[in-house]
């Protein structure tokens, strides 16, 4: 018999899709993914020498837990230039990606009787981590009609004597919205008053369109930095994601705790990743101009295709690498008369059925009426698949 607390969170959908499409190519099928959440580029090839170089010199073997001192020194300095916030070597803790820096977290603050508030549409994972934790999630929507703006009165409505944290996003999964300076401000402010953590979650701060400023919340002050919990990694950045390389920032005393966490579960990251990682802050930052430049191009042909769809609408997302566009015109609509769209998880399933384009439904990001479009695929594959999706919505009738 399993554990209590088995029942009382879900795997992820998007890993569940990714596996589907997965099965669905292996029986010959030509899947188009707008649905994964990764750079289609390589890794850079200085990146990969330096991986190479790595096992070569036989740096296979355990690594200080929180991570190697020359990658911590170099996330110092990357912190201090790009994001103006100082952080020695002890107040930052490497971890097996992005992903395990949010548990870290999450499983430092939270527990039994507490409260996370969850900004909405969100991540999936932050979800069921928060409920992993034995915590509760406390939804706030988000401002839709703003660009996916913080509703930072709606954020202080929530505010409880239970509440532990917030997690926040910038650039955001799935919204692509850029959080203003003067939002992260009043938020910050809420912090300090209120006295809760602010889980910063700036995986693709350097995925950023149209002159948008990405602005890292713990650089406000010394105060702000003590309630701030800043989480970052090279998957996004640098087309690492198989790498598993993130990394948190925070107070000493919150790094010390986080320590102990990984020390029991996976430890210290892999030793080759992290040397990869240190030539990723450190090395030439070309390629990834070079990819932002491409994203921008492919976000900006996919949003005028979709802004072409009868009764399709979204608003131009502003970093990371996808689209939340509105569907909502076609549910309760049916396809040949019998196969009905009831919601965007219905529409999901149709069209990769139907037109074997693989979406992610926004019922997986806590909202409704939307499907997640991811742009990291080629141009080509971007414009055959808007085709087939064209087709699909064609095929819907109320």
């Amino acid at each position: 018999m399993l554990a209590k607390r088995m029942s009382n969170f879900s795997g992820s959908p998007t890993s569940a899709l990714i596996a589907r499409v997965a099965e669905l190519r292996a029986e010959g099928k030509n899947i188009i993914s707008l649905n994964v959440g990764e750079p289609d580029f390589g890794t850079p090839d200085y990146i990969k020498v330096a991986g190479i170089k790595a096992i070569v010199d036989n740096f296979t073997k355990y690594t200080a837990g929180t991570g190697i001192i020359d990658l911590r020194k170099a996330i110092s300095a990357k912190l201090k230039a790009d994001n103006g916030v100082e952080y020695e070597t002890n107040e930052i803790c490497v971890t097996v990606g992005a992903k395990q820096a949010i548990f870290n977290a999450v499983m430092a603050i939270a527990g039994e009787g507490d409260e996370v508030i969850l900004p909405i549409p969100c991540w999936v994972s932050y979800t069921e981590i928060i409920k992993l934790a034995g915590a509760t999630p406390v939804f706030v929507k988000v401002k839709n009609d703003e660009g996916f703006a913080l509703d930072l009165e709606a954020i202080e409505a929530a505010i409880t004597p239970k509440t532990r944290g917030i997690i926040i996003c910038t650039p955001n999964n799935p919204t692509g919205a850029v959080y203003t300076e003067e939002s992260l401000r009043k938020l910050a402010e809420l912090a300090v008053k209120h006295d809760f953590y602010v889980i910063s979650d700036e995986i693709y701060e350097k995925l950023i369109y149209d002159g948008e400023k990405h602005f890292s919340l713990a650089s406000i002050s010394q105060e702000v930095k003590e309630h701030t919990v800043t989480i970052n990694g090279c998957s996004k950045a640098y087309a690492m994601t198989g790498w598993r390389l993130g990394y948190l920032a925070a107070t000493k005393e919150f790094v010390s705790g986080i320590g102990k966490i990984q020390s029991q579960t996976t430890s210290a990251a892999s030793a080759i990743s992290q040397k990869a990682a240190v030539a990723a802050l450190t090395g030439p930052q070309h390629d990834l101009a070079v990819m932002v430049a491409e994203f921008d191009k492919r976000r900006k042909y996919v949003m005028e295709r979709l802004n072409a769809i009868k009764g399709v609408s979204c608003s131009m997302p502003k970093g990371a690498f996808y689209i939340l566009p509105d569907i909502s015109f076609y549910l309760g609509s049916t396809s040949d008369g019998c196969i009905k769209i009831n919601d965007a998880k219905d529409f999901a399933k149709f069209v990769l059925e139907k037109e074997q384009v693989a979406l992610v439904p926004g019922e997986a990001f806590n909202i409704e009426g939307r499907i997640r479009i991811s742009y990291s695929n080629s141009m080509e594959n971007l414009c055959e698949a808007i085709n087939r999706l064209e087709h699909a919505f064609s095929l819907l009738r109320a």
